[in-house]
């Protein structure tokens, strides 16, 4: 190899930058077409006509079949939190003030956040698999040859069930969670049930479950949007499903994590919390 050739390479430095610059790019690149998305489902819901048995099949789809695994992340987030504290405010002769550390944490930050991110990740992967599977084999463009819109018809509905139905998760997960860490708190420390129950809710105010729960519709928003995107950009056959699958998942969780960092700021500036 000449020394020319070998000064025409790109040093390590150089391919490392331009690896950057590509991913850079891409990253642009996305974020302005689920932009594009976001606002063509905002235009669709608002100007054209609604479709209420595919609002509800959504709903049962997106909702009902993921109260389960909401319930079970909410009972051992629950779980765990009561035992970590119990234990440790015991040393410390604080064990009465395990009912209010576990209530505050779970409404204000653990059920609504821990709630989104399980199931957001079982929402967009499901809602990938499906539109990449629909994509791939030509059925949305066959929706565009029949003059309906796509975006009326695949992502308005879905887009709104996952906006109105991941509070209404995040709700239930706070029940759940302060109830199965009463329950530990009797049978593992001796705490009694009404005194847990009784300084949990009594430390918990309008506040501190607006602060919880009033992100989970950006999440819901978030998590449906994304999973739209990247199944209907599916290229590939059943290979390019299984990539839009997982890069939707990480998608999502990374988005759910960072908009769940700026809302809790907004949200603590706007409500004094």
């Amino acid at each position: 190899m000449s020394a020319d050739t070998r000064e025409a390479r790109p040093g390590f430095a150089g391919r490392v930058f331009r690896g950057q610059g590509r991913r850079v790019l891409t990253f642009v690149r996305q974020a302005g077409a689920v932009s594009t998305l976001a606002f063509r489902a905002s235009r669709a819901l608002f100007t054209t006509r609604f479709e209420p048995r595919a609002f509800i099949y959504q709903m049962e789809q997106l909702g009902v079949k993921s109260f389960g695994i909401a319930a079970a992340t909410a009972i051992f987030v629950g779980i765990v939190m009561a035992i970590q504290f119990a234990y440790s405010l015991e040393r410390f002769g604080a064990k009465d003030s395990v009912g209010r550390i576990v209530g505050l944490s779970m409404t204000r930050e653990l059920a609504p956040s821990l709630t989104s991110l399980v199931v957001g990740s079982r929402i967009a992967a499901g809602i990938a698999a499906e539109l990449g599977s629909m994509a791939v084999t030509e059925q949305i463009d066959a929706i565009r040859a029949l003059g309906a819109d796509p975006i009326r018809k695949l992502v308005v509905p879905r887009v709104l069930a996952g906006t109105l139905l991941m509070p209404l998760l995040a709700s239930f997960a706070i029940v759940l969670g302060i109830g199965s860490a009463m329950i530990v708190c009797r049978v593992t420390f001796g705490i009694s049930m009404p005194f847990f129950l009784s300084t949990a809710i009594d430390t918990i105010d309008l506040s501190d479950l607006l602060s919880g729960v009033a992100k989970t519709p950006v999440f819901g928003f978030l998590v449906c949007l994304l999973g739209c995107h990247f199944g209907m950009r599916t290229r590939g056959g059943t290979e390019g499903v299984g990539r839009s699958t997982t890069t939707a998942v990480v998608a999502v969780s990374i988005a759910v994590l960072v908009a769940n960092a700026i809302l809790t700021q907004v949200l603590l500036s706007v409500l004094g919390a």
